[in-house]
């Protein structure tokens, strides 16, 4: 990471060469949430490369934020944890986080949608605890995207794990959710609600009713999705 040295000895600058080269805050921000495995660390940043995010996991390793742990029963398969410094990097994620809620404003967010990175957020924020104690399934269908991107299914057991699937997995779905991207991210993010939505026109629910009336519930929305917009 010494390639665009400041040459500055500020402590600022010095961490500034390890976290401000591309897509490091964003691999932080997976890290800190949970991922630890190359393939779930690619679904939460989908638009870097494999080659890319394989560089900054090495950079980081380096830099003792990161530490690789080999997965025992499984050769060349690794899990990548955040080590002492990199866990207390989680308040500078969320401070870029707040900040990025209270500051940058909805359209300039809402210009930037992928429904791929959305299903793995909601897939990782949904609150089991509002659902019915079996196998719940929810189907979001999103008419304009590409084929490929039209349809993805959350599948929640009865002990609460969420799985997420671009592919019918071939049990009876409970609820449907019709709506387009751009709705279902500002609801994500706490710029719009299921209701408002859904009184619009916007969204259409499909199916059991009271997974339906609790959507707003289980749905989780973004760590950041309460902090109170400050940009005009």
């Amino acid at each position: 990471m010494t390639e665009r040295s400041y040459r500055q000895f500020c402590p600022v600058a010095m961490a500034a060469e390890i976290l401000c080269s591309r897509w490091t805050v964003v691999l932080l921000r997976e890290l800190v949430a949970g991922s630890t495995r190359f393939n779930d660390l690619r679904r939460g940043a989908p638009r870097m490369s494999p080659a890319l995010l394989s560089q900054r996991l090495k950079d980081l390793e380096a830099a003792g934020v990161v530490r690789r742990h080999p997965l025992p029963g499984e050769p060349g398969v690794f899990e990548y944890r955040l080590t002492e410094s990199g866990r207390e990097l989680e308040a500078v994620v969320d401070a870029f986080g707040i900040w990025g809620q209270r500051w940058v404003s909805s359209e300039l967010s809402l210009q930037h949608l992928d429904v791929s990175l959305l299903m793995w957020d909601m897939r990782r924020n949904l609150d089991p605890t509002p659902l019915p104690k079996r196998r719940c399934v929810v189907q979001f269908r999103y008419p304009e995207q590409a084929p490929a991107d039209r349809s993805f299914w959350l599948v929640v057991d009865p002990d609460g794990q969420v799985d997420l699937c671009s592919v019918d997995p071939g049990f009876d779905v409970d609820l449907y959710v019709t709506v387009d991207l751009r709705t279902m991210t500002a609801i994500w993010m706490g710029l719009d609600t299921v209701r408002s939505a859904v009184a619009a026109q916007k969204m259409i629910l499909t199916g059991d009713r009271g997974l339906a009336a609790d959507m707003q519930t289980w749905l989780g929305l973004s760590p950041f999705a309460r902090e109170r917009k400050l940009a005009s």
